[in-house]
């Protein structure tokens, strides 16, 4: 099979190693920058590069670019692609992808499967890519109802043989509202809790806790504020949910409600020890 991949960014470069290095498929990419490709060709992550000309030529596209450009790329490109291929996304975000791309490329004979390959880095950029950053890691597909068995077993197939450990199906409503938690939530915490006045004071004070919470802190605030603004209505609730249940805390502790704070404090634990279990 050849596969195209649009965008040689963090995700695109690991997903091009990981085809390499553990598939037969070949692979071509296409990006705008020279580096990158000239990268990648070096480091025999590809076989080729690819142009919007040449997309038709590919069995499979995954498309790794920022939101916006996914949705451009993706409408700009409707008639380069191969007609009964697939095209696939990698963005954090399914709805707005999905609503966006989907019909226009069922109307030129593409299949269109809204995909989240769970996992990343703080860092972004080619430089960055590896060829085993999807290991142990969810792969998130979502097809909609009238999308082709076929078309779903295939990209299914090609997730485990990428090196995903497990492939989960979900409705683009179910995706955006569980991702608005595990992931956009966990980067707006991170981005408020770092403008803390301490935060330049804690060298010599911090450890593990301290390096977890603002490791996403680290972020591309260009990416993230589409996939936030995208995704409003369930981040808006998680917020919601955070911020009463951080007041709770903030308010056993100023009355120095000794039983309140135990209470809450055994509830996370039991909360979070039921999730253990679960995965």
């Amino acid at each position: 099979m050849k596969i195209g991949i649009v965008g040689l960014g963090l995700i695109g470069g690991s997903l091009a190693k990981a085809i390499k290095k553990n598939t037969e498929h070949s692979c071509f990419a296409l990006d705008i920058d020279r580096a990158a490709i000239a990268g990648a060709v070096a480091q025999e992550a590809i076989d080729g590069e690819l142009t919007p000309d040449t997309l038709h030529t590919c069995d499979v596209v995954i498309v790794c670019l920022h939101p916006a450009q996914t949705i451009k790329f993706i409408l700009d490109n409707k008639s380069n692609f191969k007609k009964g291929g697939i095209v696939t996304d990698s963005c954090g975000v399914k709805s707005a992808i999905v609503e966006a791309v989907e019909a226009p490329l069922k109307e030129e004979g593409v299949v269109f499967i809204g995909c989240h390959p769970m996992a990343g880095r703080e860092f972004s950029g080619f430089a960055y890519s590896v060829d085993n950053l999807f290991e142990r890691a969810s792969f998130i597909m979502t097809p909609s109802d009238d999308t082709a068995a076929k078309a779903v077993r295939e990209i299914s197939q090609l997730a485990y043989e990428i090196g995903f450990a497990k492939v989960v199906t979900s409705t683009t409503e179910e995706h955006d509202r569980i991702i608005a938690f595990t992931s956009q939530l966990a980067h707006v915490v991170s981005s408020a809790y770092v403008k803390s006045p301490s935060l330049l004071k804690q060298a010599g004070f911090s450890a593990g806790s301290f390096k977890d919470l603002t490791r996403v802190a680290k972020l591309n605030e260009n990416m993230w504020t589409e996939l936030f603004l995208m995704n409003k209505q369930p981040l808006i609730d998680e917020l919601n949910c955070i911020i009463e249940r951080l007041t709770e805390y903030r308010d056993a502790i100023k009355a120095d409600d000794a039983d309140d704070l135990r209470e809450l404090l055994k509830a996370g634990r039991e909360l979070k020890e039921l999730s253990n279990n679960q995965q």
